[in-house]
């Protein structure tokens, strides 16, 4: 690798396991985000970071974006982004041995959340986007 680049490169290895007929793939450290050089290990770090200062915190990509204090630039790599925030999460609570009760008041958390937020959006668009 040259000194001095902003670029590497990644070895990609593709493998199958034995009566599995999907190809998987594995690779230390994917790039993620070629935007902003972002890896999937640096963005799994930050959300256990975050996961850490609160594990039932809602964690979408612009939080861990600016935790990383980036920003998305094209957001192509954001449905990449929440499916390693899913796994990243349930590899969490799975670890941590979170109880039923746990994620029932954490959905109820959310649910509440979606309805002030889907309130306040239809008051917004009443108020603003009248028929002349």
């Amino acid at each position: 690798m040259k000194r001095g680049s902003n670029f590497f490169l990644t070895a990609t290895i593709f493998f199958s396991r034995k009566h599995d007929s999907q190809c998987h793939v594995w690779n230390e450290d994917v790039l993620v985000c070629s935007c902003n050089y972002i890896t999937d290990k640096e963005i799994r770090e930050v959300i256990t970071n975050l996961l850490d200062e609160d594990c039932w915190q809602l964690i979408v990509p612009a939080k861990v974006y600016h935790a990383m204090e980036k920003r998305g630039r094209c957001c192509g790599c954001f449905p990449n982004v929440v499916d390693i925030i899913i796994q990243t999460t349930e590899e969490y609570h799975a670890r941590r041995h979170s109880t039923e009760t746990e994620i029932f008041d954490f959905m109820s958390r959310l649910k509440q959340f979606h309805e002030e937020n889907r309130r306040a959006d239809i008051e917004r668009r009443q108020k603003s986007h009248r028929a002349a």
